[in-house]
């Protein structure tokens, strides 16, 4: 009996308000914040998740084209509609028969944490709808012409938050059900008699609404320290018998080749070192070990794969990553830039994030006699 097919989940980024009361002249979407527009700040975060596989950005017809969105991770883009229920409509139609379940998120809050998104998709594994929400702590008063005139008692009060996720039929046939406008999704979904999980929201996971709430994100931003790695990989291999040597998975013509128990390739190796020193997991004998035959022969690819996803699974992105070849020969410059652009593909860094250059040892050392090939990276991983 086959496997059922994996579950597949979009988030669907609402971003077709107008935001005027944030100030600035602009959308609040698109003002920035911390060097990147809100807008971006959202979008990254579901793009960078690895429980998503796709992206819904539903904009205002008078911002398709207008440069603001920079295009940043790949997106689908839907036009939105005169209310946010009437937007997210519009990205549920979009997404018909495409994927299992959705996140629906404001794109004003640019903040949301990696936890809460688990959280979401964690508890729709057993429910139809779940949302993010924290327990409301302070008393609650009515009022009228500033007065207070009366208590509200603050028991099983919650604050809604986003992103909500459902599954995407029951939530789609909801929302076309209700028709009119309403607060957010879950007020769609429980007139539709769908049962929605609350999972712990975040208080940095905060809404962007008024002009002080972007010096509330400033500081929250500040707040955190970054979580930076750098790596360093060197690795040697000699010449032998050979019509070419490989370097970074580029086959490059060559009286001689490279002697190793893999493909030889020395400059992959070292950046695979450098990477794995990043997340200090050693090196690529301790994944790969020589003595196992199954590696004799080896494509170097498999060995960089291996260490891009180990850095992805514990939440790191290849910010940059910089390999210097040291050889007299084979000239390396012609090549460079098919070597970076595969190296980018393998590990899944954008392309403008990895340097490959070289240089010689002005014919000193085993490198200027010609002996073989050195390589020297240098990487540094920031957490998400």
């Amino acid at each position: 009996m086959s496997a059922p097919p994996p579950t597949t989940t979009a988030a669907l980024l609402v971003a077709a308000g107008r935001g005027t009361r944030a100030g600035g002249g602009i959308p609040k979407q698109w003002r920035r914040l911390g060097g990147l527009t809100v807008a971006e700040r959202s979008v990254r975060a579901f793009a960078d998740h690895p429980g998503i596989d796709r992206l819904v950005l539903v904009l205002h017809p008078d911002d398709i084209g207008n440069d603001l969105w920079p295009g940043g991770p790949q997106a689908d883009i839907v036009v939105g509609g005169a209310t946010r229920s009437d937007s997210v409509r519009a990205g549920l139609d979009a997404l018909e028969g495409a994927v299992d379940r959705v996140l629906i998120h404001d794109i004003a809050r640019p903040l949301v944490p990696p936890a809460v998104i688990d959280a979401v998709l964690a508890a729709l594994d057993t429910h139809p709808g779940a949302a993010p929400g924290l327990p409301v702590t302070d008393a609650l008063w009515t009022g009228d012409d500033g007065a207070v005139t009366g208590v509200q008692p603050r028991a099983n009060l919650y604050r809604a938050q986003t992103p909500q996720g459902f599954h995407l039929d029951a939530i789609l046939a909801a929302h076309r059900a209700h028709g009119a406008s309403a607060a957010d999704d879950v007020e769609i979904a429980r007139a539709a008699g769908l049962s929605v999980a609350i999972v712990p929201g975040d208080e940095a996971n905060l809404k962007i609404t008024r002009a002080e709430d972007f010096d509330r994100a400033e500081t929250l931003l500040g707040d955190k320290m970054p979580d930076i790695r750098t790596g360093n990989g060197y690795d040697v291999h000699r010449f032998g018998p050979g019509a070419h040597v490989t370097l970074c998975g580029i086959d490059i013509p060559h009286g001689r080749g490279l002697q190793g128990h893999s493909d030889a390739d020395v400059a992959m190796h070292a950046l695979t070192d450098a990477i794995y020193g990043a997340l200090a997991e050693g090196d690529i004998g301790r994944h790969f070990p020589p003595s196992d035959p199954r590696w004799q022969g080896a494509a170097s690819a498999i060995f960089l794969e291996h260490a891009a996803e180990r850095a992805m699974s514990r939440g790191y992105a290849l910010a940059n990553a910089d390999v210097t070849i040291v050889c007299e020969y084979p000239k390396i410059g012609p090549h460079a830039a098919d070597m970076a652009a595969n190296i980018a593909r393998l590990s899944g860094a954008e392309p403008d994030r990895i340097s490959v250059k070289a240089t010689t040892s002005e014919r000193l050392g085993f490198t200027g006699r010609g002996e073989g090939i050195a390589a020297i990276a240098t990487v540094t991983l920031i957490a998400r």
